[in-house]
């Protein structure tokens, strides 16, 4: 074999170890999941439930047949016709399956978990098992504000699976869903954990995994699992715009789900930490008029009369950057952290004002019920004062407003013309509490404040619209 030859066989190796090479790196890397499906499986559940309605009931909502909502009125007149258990009169009947979910094990002695809005509204829970055994559940308790339930079937030495430090996990890192899309029972999907701290408007106490698993309708409540095969998640939601996956799932972390089962299981309620303020992200101009050097942290909007907050001395316009050691970059970290505070047990919480750093000891309270604010209303009786650097008129604060939103100091706006205000959304009925950190007491307190307000230079103002508090920045030429 001439040297040409060689070289040619060489050349030749070397390409087929080259094409070789992508395959191999690639089994070394993808993880086998078969191991942790056949050990984890026979825990998780499919449940479906039934609710007693009416006819009429029946006749005013949506048919109960799986997808009926979407069906033209002649095949849902044949549906209605066909299927048994239908009544032509008001009397309540039982329905068919209200909602496919999914569940699993978390105790020998037959307690499940899964989403609230699995269960939400049952007359009937049912649950069947790996084995294919059809059982019926208990209802232990709800959690709406985390959308979690706990559920009890009479049964003993089932297979269960172990809640995770939800903390430990990593972005980047492989995770695995089994569940049961659409109705098909024990289906396994993976992916990559693709971000953490998740907020969603709908859940203001969890912060959610987001990943990139396939999770569809049937999937609610199941499992989603580290490559140890412990329970780092729950899957809770999609973000849809077909119905489908598109890419993005959220689970609930597990260390949310352990504290909630475990109030659940122990009283039938969850307890949750409250500090009694309203917060805002900090953009660039409020972060330059409160003096920050970047826009981080929280900023206090609202501090609610005879809460923990007022009571440690946390006061609007502070800017808290620390919650029991852990940094505030972003409002919707902050309900997480105070959440999980049992309520009665000290919290501390570091913040700025006036540009200096303090440290408060406070002690968490108990979050109340969601109070319902009414609406202000101007008083007509009263004319008020007029600002023209800022387009507005505004008048005593009306006693009853005060106690209804908790306020102890502002003045309303009456009347919005052209100008500043105007520019920034304000609206008549909405009470302004401070004015570049100072306190509204008066509207003469206020015009005279006004007047004084430096030109080109970012100022706040607290304003407080139908019981919400924000602030908003603007700048006068």
């Amino acid at each position: 074999m001439n040297s040409k030859s060689n070289s040619n066989t060489i050349v030749n190796l070397v390409t087929i170890i080259m094409l070789l090479l992508p395959s191999y790196s690639m089994a070394t890397v993808l993880p086998d999941f078969v191991p942790l499906v056949e050990a984890a499986a026979p825990a998780v559940v499919n449940i479906s439930t039934e609710r007693e309605v009416s006819q009429r009931q029946r006749q005013n909502n949506s048919f109960d047949f799986p997808g009926g909502e979407q069906l033209p009125e002649l095949f849902r007149y044949f549906f209605e016709h066909q299927f048994p258990g239908q009544s032509p009169d008001n009397q309540p009947r039982r329905a068919l399956p209200q909602s496919l979910g999914s569940g699993f094990i978390v105790s020998q002695d037959g307690y499940i978990l899964t989403n609230q809005h699995v269960v939400k509204e049952a007359d009937k829970i049912v649950v069947l098992l790996n084995d294919r055994r059809q059982m019926l559940a208990e209802l232990i308790g709800i959690d709406e504000s985390s959308d979690l339930a706990l559920l009890k079937i009479d049964a003993q030495d089932l297979p269960f699976l172990q809640l995770a430090d939800s903390s430990q996990l990593r972005v980047g890192e492989w995770v695995l869903a089994i569940g049961s899309p659409f109705g098909f029972d024990y289906s396994v999907t993976a992916g990559i954990v693709s971000a953490k701290g998740r907020s969603l408007d709908s859940e203001q106490y969890v912060p959610f995994i987001q990943t990139d698993v396939a999770i569809n309708p049937g999937n609610s409540g199941g499992p989603l699992f580290n490559l140890a095969g412990e329970v780092v998640g729950i899957n809770s939601q999609i973000y849809t715009r077909s119905g489908g996956f598109m890419g993005l799932s959220f689970a609930i972390p597990s260390n949310t789900a352990k504290v909630v089962m475990e109030q659940l299981r122990d009283s039938g309620v969850v307890k949750r930490g409250w500090l009694g303020v309203r917060i805002q992200e900090v953009n660039r101009d409020l972060a330059e008029s409160f003096a920050l050097d970047k826009a981080s942290g929280v900023l206090v909007a609202e501090v609610m009369v005879d809460s923990p907050a007022e009571a440690a001395g946390i006061e609007v316009g502070d800017i808290i950057t620390h919650f029991n050691d852990v940094e505030v970059q972003l409002s919707s970290r902050l309900p997480h952290l105070v959440g999980a505070v049992p309520p009665n047990q000290k919290a501390v919480v570091e913040l700025v004002r006036d540009g200096k750093k303090l440290q408060l000891d406070v002690t968490i309270g108990l979050l109340p019920q969601q109070e319902q604010l009414a609406a202000a209303d101007s008083r007509d009786d009263e004319p008020g004062l007029y600002s023209e650097r800022l387009g507005l008129r505004v008048v005593v604060l009306d006693e009853e407003v005060r106690q209804q939103w908790r306020t102890r100091y502002g003045v309303m706006i009456k009347t919005v013309g052209d100008g500043v205000a105007a520019q920034l959304g304000l609206r008549p009925g909405d009470v302004i509490t401070r004015l570049g950190g100072h306190t509204i007491e008066t509207p003469e307190q206020f015009i005279k404040l006004v007047e004084q307000l430096p030109v080109a230079r970012p100022i706040a103002m607290h304003i407080i619209r139908e019981g919400i508090s924000s602030f908003v920045a603007f700048r006068l030429r």
